[in-house]
């Protein structure tokens, strides 16, 4: 039989399509012909497949190889594809067994000893092979710990292709190794006991938790900022399954597991150095289109310190996916859309030098710099920040009472309950934040109770907010009163939200 034939997986973003991998050796000419719109990275396969497969004692058939990448219509890109054309190449030679090879999928590079090293993208690979029904898949040793996690599929770890080639052939395998399915906890070592005073801050971001607001906390250098964002993810409540595979298939794209366990079910955190620039905040590429730092947040914290820092228009270049939750990227090469729901918090100085705070430091800017200073945080961008908390320098008394905070845990407790609070009331609603009330909602069967909107709409006719700010103190009032068990936001939580909203200290 001079026809072979294998499967594998072409990822577009975070979807995933069927590729037909099919070899013909015909007589005529040595030579290498690859069809299907390949990238450099793929029309390179020829020489890895090649070497691979002689020094695993296989041989390279001296006849004319035809291998072609269907739908052909599709550009395909990366060295993921070495595995699966070498099978259909070996099918296609009658050394392998054909039924073995047609209803597998395969992903990996090719050394050329013939091992089989890891490829990005192998989770998101992997569930959409199972969509379009395969159920036996064959990956990378390096990748089999996030592979593990589509537990549907039968998903047999590779080191080298004689290994595979053995098993093909013989349904036997070396080795086997099984990796358990633990969740890991949240780092122990950033608790927020650590966080001396800061009482304000620390109930700010108990709310954010809770609700998913976005947090801006002001004030000048070693007041705890950087603290308070670390320990953030540490009082969000554990990725359900379905949330994790889903972080997990972005870091997996991205390239960045190695920094975090696959099995994880801890919030990520991503603080990105104020420097970035718009292409590493919001994602993109010339040839493949990666997810940027605030995909790579999806579900978790974006954290942003000396935010005025930030080039013209980074921080505006997530305007965009902080209202609709997603970010899409154009090219050249096409348009990926990847998921982008994540908690940004910002972190800023108080002006250039620092040290300007209420209690009169010796700050050396004058007001017309403070004020260009802080203007770099446009007014677009910050209607969107729901709480707006300065960080006052702490005195002696208040570093000595540390041990009196709560621990990240106790926060985590009061966290999770409130939204547990938040998701039986929205059991009917498409929604599961208080932060994604729709505002049409929050008129009607969401609003606060009488006395609120009374102190709400007076704000507003004197223009003390916008109708935005209106529909975010309301939002932030639900997870103020879900914290403190209320059925309906009380006039003393809206209040409480609105100083939080100004920026005043709570």
């Amino acid at each position: 039989m001079s026809l072979g034939q294998s499967l594998s997986i072409a990822l577009v973003g975070l979807t995933g399509h069927v590729i037909s991998v099919e070899v013909d050796i015909a007589d005529g000419l040595p030579g290498y012909s690859l069809l299907g719109l390949p990238d450099a990275a793929l029309m390179e396969s020829r020489d890895r497949v090649r070497s691979a497969l002689v020094n695993s004692g296989e041989v390279w058939p001296n006849k004319k190889v035809t291998v072609s990448l269907s739908p052909a219509w599709m550009h395909k890109s990366g060295s993921g594809f070495d595995l699966p054309i070498a099978i259909a190449l070996l099918a296609a030679s009658g050394k392998i067994p054909e039924s073995r090879s047609a209803h597998t999928m395969y992903l990996g590079e090719l050394a050329l000893d013939g091992r089989i090293r890891g490829i990005r993208g192998v989770l998101p690979s992997l569930i959409a092979a199972h969509k379009n029904g395969i159920r036996i898949a064959v990956v990378p040793d390096a990748n089999l710990a996030e592979a593990t996690l589509m537990s549907e599929m039968t998903v047999i770890g590779m080191d080298n292709i004689a290994s595979l080639l053995h098993w093909l052939r013989t349904g036997e395998r070396s080795h086997v190794q099984e990796l358990p399915l633990e969740d890991s906890s949240p780092d122990d070592s950033l608790d927020f006991c650590d966080v001396a005073g800061q009482d304000a801050a620390r109930f700010a971001a108990e709310v954010s938790a809770v609700g998913g607001h976005h947090l801006l906390l002001i004030g000048p250098p070693g007041t705890g900022k950087t603290m308070i964002a670390q320990r953030l993810p540490g009082i969000l409540p554990p990725l359900t399954r379905e949330e994790s595979l889903e972080v997990t298939a972005l870091h997996s794209i991205a390239g960045s597991l190695s920094s975090r366990s696959p099995l994880s079910t801890t919030a990520p955190f991503i603080s990105p150095h104020h420097t970035a620039t718009r292409v590493a905040m919001v994602g993109g590429g010339s040839h493949q289109i990666r997810p940027g730092a605030c995909s790579l947040a999806h579900r978790g914290v974006l954290f942003i310190d000396e935010a005025p820092e930030c080039g013209v228009g980074v921080l505006d270049s997530l305007r965009q996916p902080l209202e609709s939750g997603s970010i899409t990227i154009a090219r050249s090469v096409g348009s990926v859309a990847y998921p982008a729901q994540f908690l940004l918090i910002l972190a800023a100085n108080p002006c250039p030098c620092g040290m300007f705070s209420g209690r009169g430091r010796n700050c050396t800017c004058s007001s017309q710099q403070v004020r260009r200073y802080l203007s770099k945080l446009s007014g677009p961008l910050m209607d969107r920040i729901d709480l707006r908390v300065e960080v006052e320098p702490l005195g002696r008394v208040q570093l000595m009472e540390s041990e009196l905070n709560n621990s990240s845990a106790d926060i985590r407790k009061r966290v999770v309950r409130a939204r547990d609070i938040a998701r039986q009331r929205f059991s009917l609603d498409p929604w599961k934040l208080n932060s994604q009330i729709p505002s049409r909602a929050l008129r009607t069967q969401y609003q606060p109770e009488r006395k609120a909107m009374t102190f709400l709409h007076s704000e507003l006719d004197q223009e003390n907010i916008s109708a935005r700010g209106l529909h975010k103190i309301m939002r932030t009032a639900w997870s103020i009163a879900d914290l403190a068990s209320h059925e309906r936001p009380t006039l003393e939580d809206t209040e409480r939200a609105f100083t939080l909203r100004e920026g005043v200290g709570a």
